[in-house]
């Protein structure tokens, strides 16, 4: 028996840039963590090609990044609950913000739209401002639209990827 009503969707970013004793190198990392994700309450819809990006912050080491598309009947803070499951199956400690991680999870976006609770806040704040995560989600879902702004995915990709006027003063023109 069918259910009419399509499931929930959610845009999951995963990053990793740390080994993991068992799963071996930051892309095999992320493989891994796909598979954990899908289980009986989440199905697995697509999933980004891995790209490698700068960290952020103090951190050295360069990271793997991908995003998944996943489709779920739980809310953000069941979702949000799993993901920090399967990050801590994977050796997740908390600790420095920011520092070198074996494996980050992070809803990106929600079909739901928009959700704040003081502990999660769905879309992630700082999609716009991150092309390791634009990349990605411009790769499965580039129409979907970012519930606060209106614009699209690929919208946001461009905006961000676009050049931005230099200073001129001192380069010699």
């Amino acid at each position: 028996m069918s259910n009419a009503t399509p499931l929930p969707l959610y845009a999951i970013g995963l990053g990793s840039n740390r080994r993991h004793v068992r799963y071996g190198d930051p892309r095999a990392v992320l493989l891994a963590a796909l598979a954990a994700l899908e289980n009986d309450d989440i199905e697995a819809i697509d999933a980004s090609p891995i790209v490698t990006s700068n960290p952020l912050g103090p951190s050295r080491r360069r990271y793997a990044n991908a995003v998944a598309l996943v489709a779920s009947e739980l809310s953000p803070p069941e979702m949000l609950e799993r993901l920090q499951e399967v990050e801590a199956s994977f050796g997740r400690r908390t600790g420095q913000r920011w520092g070198p991680r074996t494996l980050d999870l992070d809803i990106l976006l929600w079909s739901g739209g928009a959700w704040s609770d003081g502990t999660l806040t769905v879309p992630h704040p700082a999609i716009e401002r991150r092309d390791f995560v634009l990349g990605p989600l411009r790769a499965i879902v580039p129409e979907w639209q970012h519930p606060l702004t209106g614009r699209s995915v690929r919208q946001l990709a461009v905006r961000l990827m676009r050049p931005k006027p230099v200073d001129r003063k001192g380069s010699g023109h």
